[in-house]
């Protein structure tokens, strides 16, 4: 099936928005039509075996027998529905179709009823029935064509994403919350599993696959459907969890309808009710949304934080509270099944991040303790650059993050990053702010580049080369330095130090402030090289006009950040014998991990401040992935000359205008 008839389809059910125009509010046209499309999808797959499904379970009533699992075999699936009612026979009795769409819909089974629960549908039959549409709404839908044959279920998930989208366009909301463009899907998913294609051909194979920010489906779909072209007899569990109970809903029809089971689609929030705790998962792959906080939960991640610390999901540091993309990656690394002595298990996953997670955060920082973790394990494998324009919500680039606790021997220690940022076309129309696509072409260079990474970064001469970088895991580690320089002042008393000394609250307090006041007057226009003299001078002045001179640390502090001036010829103030350092010139450095501090202190800052020093008590371990550095191409400005002449032009351009505008 073509995008062309997707979008025919998708169109049709869209067309329902004509009748509820002036009932409902354009945001709300998604509550009606994809509940509705839902339902007449289960119609469609259940049509073969109404019939027989109604017999028994007539056969059944009053039996005092559950008749579940005989309806269950009879229907074909995991769902059925126990009357011969229909959409069309609903729709041919305007009086009843409340009612019969009522009962027709709590004949369902429990899981299929569930999903229609999300939707709300009751209060929108209701809603329907009370403006005089309902019957109108059901004859739309009796004319929509879902049967598998007709709309596989690979194919029908595309006609649910692109309802979605246009849902959340009239609903101002982000449809990139809900899925993801599905070529992104289809590289990431070939990249996951592009070093297991020997593994998955096994006889008997079984793989489980979790996405905790699933949505519709869509990943979970693609994973499965790989899986089984690598080996038609593969069994594959999936797994997820959605917050949307719209995404929920249609995520857990696809999987009632595909025969796997719709239980293992939990919701809620991944954070604060994990729906799949203590499970773990040969793949996990997730597009989480970028750049949301994470306030709602924040009482329940931090409490697990502190009280199960490395036992528990988020023990590697919490990120800032307006982004909770790397507790999403925490979520999952939490989930990986270990490795056994022979090499044996082990986990793969890959998310979709913004350029955020690879540098934000200090070091110290929580975003740079969790890329500490990460690193310090070994379990990055790889990061590959999207190209920019590829997702529906956000025209920024992106980055697909691999990463693996069973890396192949040659790739122990290291990681790669693939630009592929190159490796796009355009879209012939723009939906929301994608305006590039992957194509088949583009998938498979990438994939190729992926597999070949060592070695087209060992080889100088291939086409390639620059797309590939190989770094070891330390290589993205610093240390975030404090270089010290000594504070140095020279004293004096002016006008401006008078009026300090008078406002000083610390002196003004002391009984002598008056008589010390009228001293420093008397010495303005004095200035000392050292704060002996100063103090010296000070203290006779005092002592002269009949005062005493105060004593005590406090004091001593307020009177010299009154009269002390930095300067770079003055005297080096101590505490307890120890040089004090100048706040005001205090620098930082980043300097890489591997390298002698004391070295890089005597080569880099000791030619230009002699006398700088470390603070070793503040020096932090940090670490950062800056992708953008490591694949900058320096392009030279062009020629002034150059420029000039096309500045000239411009101008001969526009007085011509002009020209024309004054005949």
């Amino acid at each position: 099936m073509n995008s062309s008839k997707h979008t025919e389809l998708a169109n049709h059910a869209w067309s329902v928005a004509d009748l509820l125009r002036g009932d409902y509010k354009q945001s709300d046209y998604g509550k009606v039509i994809l509940p509705f499309t839902v339902l007449r999808r289960l119609e469609c797959v259940l049509a073969p075996t109404r019939e027989k499904v109604a017999e028994i379970a007539e056969r059944h009533k009053g039996s005092g027998i559950d008749p579940d699992g005989f309806l269950r075999r009879a229907s074909g699936h995991s769902f059925y529905n126990r009357t011969d009612l229909t959409l069309k026979k609903i729709a041919d009795d305007p009086g009843s179709a409340a009612k019969n769409l009522q009962v027709y819909v709590g004949s369902f089974s429990d899981n299929a009823t569930d999903v229609l629960e999300r939707f709300e549908f009751a209060q929108q039959i209701r809603r329907l029935d009370s403006a005089g549409l309902l019957y109108q709404v059901i004859g739309k839908f009796t004319d929509l064509d879902l049967r598998p044959e007709v709309v596989p279920n690979h194919n029908m998930g595309y006609i649910f994403e692109e309802l979605i989208r246009r849902f959340a366009e009239q609903s101002n909301e982000t449809a990139g919350e809900h899925f993801t463009p599905r070529e992104v899907i289809q590289l990431m998913v070939r990249l996951l599993v592009a070093p297991d294609g020997d593994a998955l051909q096994l006889p008997g194979t079984v793989r489980t696959v979790l996405d905790p920010a699933c949505g519709t489906g869509g990943m979970l779909s693609a994973m499965d459907d790989l899986i089984t072209d690598f080996n038609e007899d593969a069994t594959v569990e999936v797994y997820g969890q959605e917050l949307n109970p719209e995404s929920w809903a249609i995520c857990r029809s696809d999987l009632m309808i595909k025969g796997q089971n719709p239980e293992n689609i939990a919701f809620g929030n991944s954070f604060s009710d994990d729906g799949h705790a203590r499970k773990s998962f040969d793949y996990m792959l997730a597009n989480p949304p970028f750049g949301v906080e994470w306030k709602k939960v924040k009482d329940d991640v931090e409490a697990e934080h502190k009280s199960l610390g490395e036992a528990g999901r988020f023990g590697a540091g919490l990120p800032r509270i307006n982004d909770g993309s790397l507790l999403f990656l925490q979520h999952m690394i939490s989930k990986m099944k270990p490795v056994d002595v022979n090499g044996k298990g082990g986990s793969r996953l890959a998310i979709v991040y913004n350029g955020s997670p690879l540098f934000t955060g200090a070091a110290g920082s929580g975003e740079s303790e969790i890329r500490r973790w990460i690193l310090e394990n070994d379990w990055l494998e790889a990061i590959v650059a999207l190209p920019d324009q590829l997702f529906y919500n956000t025209g920024i680039s992106t980055y697909f993050w691999v990463l693996t606790n069973r890396k192949s021997p040659d790739q122990k220690g290291k990681v790669v990053l693939l630009d592929a940022r190159d490796q796009w076309q355009k879209m012939r129309k723009s939906l929301g702010d994608k305006r590039k696509e992957l194509g088949r072409n583009h998938i498979a260079e990438i994939v190729k580049l992926y597999g070949e990474a060592l070695a087209v970064a060992d080889d100088a001469e291939h086409p390639l080369h620059g797309k590939v970088k190989v770094f070891a895991n330390e290589d993205f580690g610093y240390q975030r330095i404090t270089v010290e320089r000594p504070l140095k002042l020279r004293f004096e008393v002016t006008e401006e130090t008078q009026a300090l000394l008078e406002a000083s609250k610390t002196i003004q307090k002391l009984p002598q402030a008056p008589v010390l006041a009228d001293a420093a007057k008397s010495l303005i226009g004095s200035t000392w090289p050292t704060k002996q003299e100063a103090w010296l001078a000070l203290k006779d002045t005092v002592v002269q006009a009949g005062g005493t001179w105060p004593t005590g640390a406090p004091f001593n502090k307020a009177l010299r950040d009154v009269i002390g001036v930095r300067h770079p010829q003055g005297e080096v103030q101590l505490v307890r014998g120890e040089t004090e350092p100048d706040t005001e010139l205090r620098d930082y450095e980043n300097v890489p991990l591997g390298e002698d501090v004391q070295e890089y202190l005597e080569r880099e800052v000791h030619p230009h401040v002699p006398d700088a020093w470390i603070d070793d008590s503040k020096t932090k371990v940090g670490y950062e992935i800056p992708f953008t550095r490591h694949f900058y191409v320096y392009e030279p400005p062009r020629p002034l000359a150059e420029i000039d002449a096309e500045l000239k032009a411009l101008e001969a351009e526009i007085q011509g205008l002009l020209g024309e505008i004054t005949k």
